[in-house]
């Protein structure tokens, strides 16, 4: 069994390459990230470093021609300001339903290529795609694509697609973010090594709703973001 991890460089993603390497070894597990016009393209280099540190193949796909039409506010050529709020208070604030910083389809557009990928650099082999998603992104249908109802339909079909070769893992789906950082540490993911602020510039703005739920995350686990930890 081979294993793609879906690679953001950010808190969840990074957790699944520890569990996915815990699993399966480090020989086995290779990871992707996308571009796909995000303000925050800084990511794309946490991801390449944090590849680095585990000593695994990093591939990174562009999707960004797909999403030109959006105007997402995670997005370079959106219009719209990030929100900075909590989602929960988005949620409550709004009712529930799809936030301003919900890509569309963007779980699906990167599953669906990175199933493409999968089979063309592991001919021979059965392989996991490992998503990040977890139930906070889900709650409240802020984000689709991270429901439970989603990941098995995306694993059905990239299963029949793939002719039973490729399959979604979602470790995290049903658990929340502060249960997944409490998983990471216990495998002493590098989470120094990532990055989550929507914002993209040179330290996290700390008020958006990624950086607002990665600190309740780490502080709900009794433990400082080793990200912002002063060397």
């Amino acid at each position: 069994m081979k294993a793609v991890v879906l690679s953001s460089g950010g808190v969840d993603s990074t957790t699944c390459i520890s569990v996915a390497i815990d699993k399966w070894g480090r020989e086995n597990v290779s990871t992707v990230s996308v571009y796909y016009g995000q303000k925050h393209d800084k990511e794309l280099r946490c991801a390449k470093r944090i590849a680095a540190y585990y000593d695994v193949p990093h591939y990174e796909l562009d999707l960004a021609a797909v999403l030109q039409y959006s105007n997402c506010s995670l997005l370079q050529s959106s219009t719209d300001e990030i929100v900075h709020k909590s989602y929960a208070q988005q949620i409550e604030e709004n009712g529930e339903g799809m936030v301003s910083t919900y890509v569309p389809f963007r779980n699906g557009l990167m599953l669906s290529a990175v199933a493409s990928l999968a089979m063309s650099i592991y001919e021979d082999e059965d392989v996991a795609i490992y998503l990040g998603a977890h139930a906070d992104d889900a709650a409240g249908n802020a984000y689709a694509d991270c429901s439970e109802a989603f990941i098995a339909a995306m694993t059905k079909a990239i299963s029949l697609g793939t002719y039973d070769k490729v399959h979604v893992e979602a470790p995290f789906a049903s658990m929340n973010k502060a249960q997944l950082v409490g998983v990471g540490l216990t495998l002493h993911t590098p989470y120094e090594l990532t990055w989550s602020c929507y914002e993209g510039g040179d330290e996290p703005c700390g008020t958006c709703g990624t950086c607002i739920d990665r600190a309740a995350a780490f502080a709900a686990n009794g433990v400082a973001d080793p990200a912002l930890v002063k060397k």
